[in-house]
C-alpha cells in the first residue's frame, strides 16, 4: 500500500506539469493568433477555431476566419513543432558530445540543409522526386559527414567536433552564397536570402502536416534511448561498459537529429541558438535526466519559438523581423554566457 502511494504521489506531479505545459502552449498558440496586423480579439480566435474543427457556426468575418486558420494558425503549430524539434535535437547532441555548445546551428546541420534546399530551389537538383525536404535532408547528412571527417584525430574530442562544426558551417555557407549569388535571379536572391534568415511567412498547412509527425517521430525515437543518454553523461567508455552499443546509438539519434533539423531548416529556413538556449534553461529547472529533460525542452521550445514568432510580428510596426534574428537575439547572449563560464577554472 505504501509503495502505491509513493508511486501514486510520484505520477501526480509529472501529470501536474504536462497539463500546465499543454495549458501554456495553447495560451502561446492563441495568443499568436490574435496578433498581428490585424488585430483579431481572442473570442473570435476562438470562435473561429470552433468553426474549423467543429463546424459550430459562429458568425466570423470570412476574412478573418480565413488569416486566423489559414494563416495564424498554421504558422503557430508550425513554430511549436519547429521549436520542440530543435530543443531536442540540441539535448542529443550536447549528451552525445557531452559538450554544452553542441546545436544543429553551431556543428553545420542548418547550414548543411540549407545548402541542400537552395540547391534544389535555385538549382533544381532532383526535381520534384527530391524535393526541398529532401534536399535539405541530403545536405545535412553531408554536413555531418564532413564534420565526422574534419573531427578525425586526437580521439574525435567534443571540442574537435565543435570546431570541426564551425568549419563546416563555413563551407556550407560559403557554398549556399555561391549557388544564389551565381545561379539564382534577383527575385529568387532576395527570398532565399530572406528565407536564409529564418522565416514563417510562407508556412501553410501542408508544412505542419509534414512537420508535426517528423517531431513526435523524432522525439520518440529520443525518448526511447533516454536511459542511454543518461550513460553518455559519463563518457562513451562507461557507457559501453553498460552494454550501450555505441555505434548503433550514435548512429541513429544523430541520423534523427539530422532528419528533424533538415524537415524545420526547409521550411522555416536555419532558425539558431534554440537548440542551446532552451537545454540549458529547462536543465535548470527539471535536472540532468533525459527522461524529464527531452519532454520539457520539446514543450519549451515549441513556447519558446511561438512567442519568438510573436516577438518578430510586433517588434518594428508594419515589418516583420526573421524569426532567426530574434532568436539570435536571445541566443547569442546565452552563447556567451555559456563560453565565460566554461572557460571558468573548476
Amino acid at each position: 500500500m505504501r509503495g502505491a502511494a509513493l508511486s501514486s504521489s510520484g505520477w501526480l506531479p509529472c501529470v501536474a506539469a504536462a497539463l500546465a505545459s499543454l495549458a501554456l502552449l495553447c495560451l502561446a498558440v492563441a495568443l499568436a493568433m490574435t496578433v498581428g496586423e490585424m488585430h483579431i480579439p481572442l473570442q473570435v480566435a476562438l470562435q473561429a477555431l470552433g468553426n474549423a474543427l467543429f463546424d459550430l457556426g459562429y458568425a466570423v468575418n470570412p476574412i478573418q476566419q480565413g488569416v486566423l486558420v489559414d494563416y495564424r494558425l498554421s504558422r503557430a503549430l508550425f513554430a511549436a513543432c519547429c521549436g520542440g524539434a530543435l530543443a531536442v535535437c540540441g539535448v542529443i547532441l550536447q549528451a552525445l558530445l557531452r559538450n554544452p555548445l553542441a546545436e544543429p546551428y553551431l556543428l553545420g546541420i542548418s547550414a548543411g540543409a540549407s545548402t541542400g534546399a537552395v540547391a534544389v530551389m535555385v538549382l533544381g537538383l532532383g526535381g520534384a522526386a527530391v524535393g526541398v525536404s529532401g534536399g535539405a535532408l541530403l545536405g545535412a547528412v553531408m554536413a555531418l559527414v564532413t564534420v565526422a571527417f574534419l573531427a578525425m584525430g586526437d580521439g574525435g574530442t567534443s571540442e574537435r567536433v565543435i570546431l570541426s562544426g564551425v568549419a563546416a558551417a563555413q563551407i556550407f555557407n560559403a557554398a549556399t552564397a555561391t549557388i544564389v549569388t551565381t545561379f539564382a535571379s534577383a527575385e529568387q536572391a532576395r527570398g532565399v536570402m530572406f528565407w536564409l534568415l529564418g522565416s514563417l511567412g510562407g508556412v501553410r498547412w501542408p508544412d505542419v502536416w509534414l512537420a508535426t509527425p517528423v517531431t513526435l517521430a523524432g522525439f520518440a525515437v529520443c525518448l526511447t534511448h533516454a536511459r542511454t543518454l543518461d550513460a553518455f553523461t559519463f563518457g562513451e567508455d562507461a557507457a559501453a561498459a553498460l552494454g550501450v552499443s555505441v555505434s548503433r546509438v550514435r548512429l541513429v539519434l544523430f541520423g534523427t537529429t539530422a532528419a528533424m533539423t533538415a524537415v524545420m531548416v526547409s521550411i522555416a529556413g536555419a532558425v539558431g541558438f534554440v537548440g542551446l538556449l532552451i537545454p540549458h534553461t529547462v536543465r535548470l529547472v527539471v535536472g540532468p535526466r533525459h527522461s524529464r529533460l527531452l519532454p520539457a525542452a520539446l514543450v519549451t521550445g515549441a513556447v519558446f519559438l511561438v512567442l519568438a514568432d510573436i516577438l518578430s510580428r510586433v517588434l518594428i510596426a508594419r515589418q516583420v523581423v526573421p524569426i532567426g534574428v530574434v532568436t539570435a537575439l536571445f541566443g547569442a547572449p546565452a552563447f556567451a554566457l555559456i563560453l565565460t563560464r566554461a572557460r571558468r577554472p573548476a
